[in-house]
C-alpha cells in the first residue's frame, strides 16, 4: 500500500507543480500586457518603439531573449516573424541549424541530410552539418534552393490508428501529412514519432528550432498516455514498474503512474519523459503484459482536448508561446 500511496502523492506532486507553472505563467504575461499599456498610454511610440527595442535586442543589449510584443491580432506577431527572419537570414550559424530554419527537417534530421552529401552551399557539396553559412548563401538541398521559412506554422492532430509518422512511405502506406495535406502550403513534418497503432497528440510543425528543443533529450518533455492491456495490472507489477524496470537499452521509470479507472484496473495511465523507441510498449512487455491500445492524451502542454481522432487544428499564439516557456523551464533544473 505503501508504494500505491507514494505513487498517488507523486502524481499529485506533479499536478500541483503544472499548476504553479500554469500560475506563473499566465502572471508573466499579464505583467507584459500592463507594460504594453503603459508604453501606448505615452503615446507615439507603438511602431517606432517596438521596433527599435527589437533592434536593440537584436544588437545583444542583453535585456531580454525574445520580444514580447503588445496584445493584438496579427500585426505585432508578423513583425515578430520578420524580425527572426531578418535575424536568421544575416546571421552567421551552423548548416544544419540553417536547414531547420528553413523548415526542411528538425536540426539532428538536418545534420544526417548534409553528412549523405545532398546539400551544397555555393555549388559546393558539404558534408560537415557545423559548417558556416549565412541567408545570403546560395544553400540547395537535394538540388532544390532552400531560404528561410517566413510562415511558421503549428497543427496538432489527433492521429487516428494506421497512420505513420513520416513525411513520405515508400510502401505507399498512409501517413499523418496525407491528413493535414489541405492544412498548410508550407512544408510541415511531425516532432517525434508515434507507433503506427499508437493515437493520440502529434505536433506537425515546420519549425526547425522548436523541433529541435522539444526532440532533444536534455528537454526532457512530458508525454502522458492511457494504457489498455490485456489484463488487469496487478499491485505487485505496478509497484515493480513504478520503482523502475531494466530494459536492454538501459534502466527506464515512469514519472507517474495510475489507474485511470479503479474500477477497471486494465486501463492504466502513465507519465513518462523519455523518447526512447516504443517505450512504453516495451515497459508494459517486459513484465508480462501486452498493450492493446496505446493514446497519447498530453505532449508538453497540449491536449486532444476538443479535437476529434483523425481531426486537427491550429495551436494558438499563446499555445505556441505557452509551448516555448515550459520547455525552456525544463532545461533549468538544480544540478
Amino acid at each position: 500500500m505503501k508504494s500505491a500511496d507514494s505513487g498517488a502523492r507523486k502524481k499529485e506532486r506533479i499536478r500541483q507543480e503544472k499548476k504553479k507553472l500554469r500560475q506563473e505563467t499566465k502572471e508573466y504575461f499579464e505583467k507584459k500586457k500592463e507594460e504594453a499599456k503603459a508604453m501606448r498610454a505615452q503615446g507615439g511610440v507603438k511602431k517606432e518603439g517596438i521596433r527599435h527595442k527589437a533592434e536593440g535586442r537584436r544588437e545583444g543589449d542583453g535585456k531580454g531573449k525574445a520580444v514580447v510584443k503588445p496584445k493584438a491580432a496579427a500585426k505585432p506577431v508578423a513583425k515578430k516573424q520578420d524580425a527572426v527572419v531578418e535575424k536568421v537570414s544575416t546571421a552567421i550559424m551552423p548548416l544544419n541549424k540553417f536547414i531547420a530554419h528553413a523548415g526542411i527537417c528538425s536540426r539532428r534530421d538536418a545534420a544526417e541530410l548534409v553528412k549523405s552529401g545532398k546539400v551544397t552551399v555555393n555549388g559546393e557539396k558539404i558534408i560537415e552539418p557545423g559548417h558556416k553559412v549565412t541567408g545570403k548563401d546560395e544553400i540547395k538541398v537535394s538540388g532544390k534552393k532552400i531560404t528561410v521559412r517566413r510562415n511558421l506554422v503549428y497543427i496538432l492532430l489527433n492521429k487516428p490508428k494506421d497512420y505513420i509518422t513520416t513525411t513520405e512511405d515508400p510502401q505507399g502506406r498512409k501517413t499523418v501529412l496525407d491528413i493535414v495535406k489541405q492544412a498548410t502550403t508550407e512544408r510541415v513534418y511531425p516532432i517525434g514519432r508515434l507507433d503506427r497503432n499508437t493515437t493520440g497528440v502529434l505536433l506537425l510543425t515546420n519549425d526547425g528550432e522548436l523541433a529541435q528543443k522539444l526532440s532533444h533529450p536534455s528537454y526532457e518533455v512530458k508525454k502522458i498516455y492511457e494504457v489498455k492491456l490485456d489484463k488487469p495490472l496487478v499491485k505487485k507489477d505496478f509497484d515493480t514498474l513504478l520503482q523502475g524496470i531494466q530494459l536492454e537499452d538501459g534502466f527506464i521509470a515512469p514519472d507517474a503512474l495510475a489507474y485511470a479507472d479503479i474500477k477497471d484496473k486494465s486501463v492504466v495511465g502513465i507519465e513518462i519523459h523519455s523518447g526512447r523507441n516504443r517505450i512504453v510498449r516495451r515497459m508494459f512487455e517486459h513484465i508480462g503484459y501486452d498493450v492493446r491500445n496505446l493514446d497519447r492524451v498530453m505532449y508538453a502542454n497540449l491536449t486532444k482536448k476538443n479535437v476529434e481522432r483523425g481531426k486537427w487544428r491550429f495551436l494558438s499564439e499563446k499555445e505556441v508561446r505557452l509551448l516555448k516557456y515550459l520547455n525552456t523551464s525544463y532545461t533549468k533544473k538544480p544540478r
